[in-house]
C-alpha cells in the first residue's frame, strides 16, 4: 500500500466502532450476497452472478478476532477458489490490526478506497412532500442502471437477483428523458431509522446539470417520509464530483475501507 492509503487506514482505526458495526450490518442487508459463511466473526460473502467486490469479500467484524490468521485465510481462499475468485479482504475499522500487519508484511495489494458517509436528514432543510415517486419495475431500473453506468449487459440477471433479494423496504428512483432515455438512477433502502443510497448514477452527458442533486433530493425526501432519520452511502474516495454533491446534502465521513488481495 502507498503512503496515502496507509495514512487513511490509520484514520479508519480511530472511527466510532459502534456506529461502524451498525452501518456494516445495514449495508449487508441493503446489498445481500447470494452465499454467506461465518468463520468466527469473519463474514464471507460470495455471489457467483455478480463481480462486485462487496458481494465477494471476507469481512472481519471484530478487531479482537485474530486467532490462527494464516490458517483461516487459507481456508477462506479455498472458498473463493471454488467460485473461481481471488481471496479479497475488505479492510475496515473492524479488521484486527494483526490481520492488517500480516497483509502488509506479505505485500498484499490495495484495490481502491471507499468512504462511508452519513447525513442527518431528520434535521435537514429538505422540503416535505414528493415531486417524484419511485417506480416498482426492477427490470426497468436495472436496464437503466446498466445503460447509465456502462456496465456489462450480461450482469443484468445477477443484479436483478440481488435487488429482488433485498428485504427492507426499497425505493427505485429513475429519471428519464423522452429523447435521451434514462438519465439518473438511485436505489434507497429504508431500514428502521436509517436509509441507504445505493446504485446511484447519472448519465455522463447529463452531469453537472443538477440532475444528480434532484434525484438525491427525491431519494432523501422519500426516505424521511418513511421514517428514516439518517441516510448513509458509500463512495469511492477518488470520486470528487460525487463527494462534493453529497457534502452539499450534509453527508460527512464516518469511516473508510479498502479491499486487499494477496500479491502485488
Amino acid at each position: 500500500m502507498g503512503a496515502d492509503a496507509l495514512e487513511s487506514t490509520d484514520l479508519i482505526t480511530r472511527a466510532d466502532l459502534p456506529i461502524v458495526r451498525r452501518l456494516e450490518a445495514v449495508g449487508f442487508r441493503a446489498w445481500p450476497a447470494a452465499s454467506v459463511h461465518y468463520d468466527g466473526s469473519w463474514l464471507i460473502r460470495l455471489t457467483a452472478g455478480h463481480p462486485s467486490k462487496r458481494l465477494n469479500s471476507l469481512n472481519p467484524l471484530d478487531p479482537s478476532d485474530y486467532r490462527d490468521l494464516e490458517i483461516r485465510l487459507e481456508k477462506a481462499a479455498k472458498r473463493f477458489s471454488d467460485y473461481e475468485l481471488p481471496l479479497t479482504v475488505r479492510q475496515s475499522p473492524l479488521t484486527p490490526s494483526q490481520m492488517t500487519a500480516l497483509m502488509d508484511a506479505q505485500g498484499w495489494s490495495a484495490l481502491g478506497e471507499s468512504i462511508v458517509m452519513m447525513a442527518d436528514i431528520a434535521a435537514s432543510d429538505l422540503v416535505d412532500g414528493m415531486d417524484y415517486l419511485p417506480i416498482r419495475d426492477v427490470g426497468r431500473f436495472v436496464d437503466a442502471r446498466i445503460r447509465i453506468c456502462g456496465d456489462d449487459p450480461q450482469s443484468k440477471p445477477g443484479l436483478t437477483e440481488i435487488m429482488n433479494a433485498i428485504r427492507p423496504e426499497s425505493g427505485l428512483f429513475l429519471f428519464e428523458d423522452a429523447v435521451l432515455g434514462p438519465t439518473a438512477v438511485s436505489l434507497v433502502v429504508h431500514d428502521n431509522d436509517l436509509a441507504g443510497i445505493l446504485q446511484f448514477g447519472v448519465a455522463e452527458t447529463q452531469r453537472r446539470q443538477g440532475i444528480g442533486a434532484s434525484i438525491l433530493d427525491a431519494s432523501l425526501r422519500w426516505a424521511r417520509l418513511r421514517g428514516a432519520r439518517k441516510a448513509w452511502l458509500q463512495v469511492e474516495a477518488d470520486n470528487e464530483a460525487a463527494i462534493g454533491l453529497y457534502r452539499k446534502f450534509g453527508f460527512q465521513d464516518v469511516y473508510r475501507y479498502v479491499y486487499r488481495r494477496p500479491g502485488a
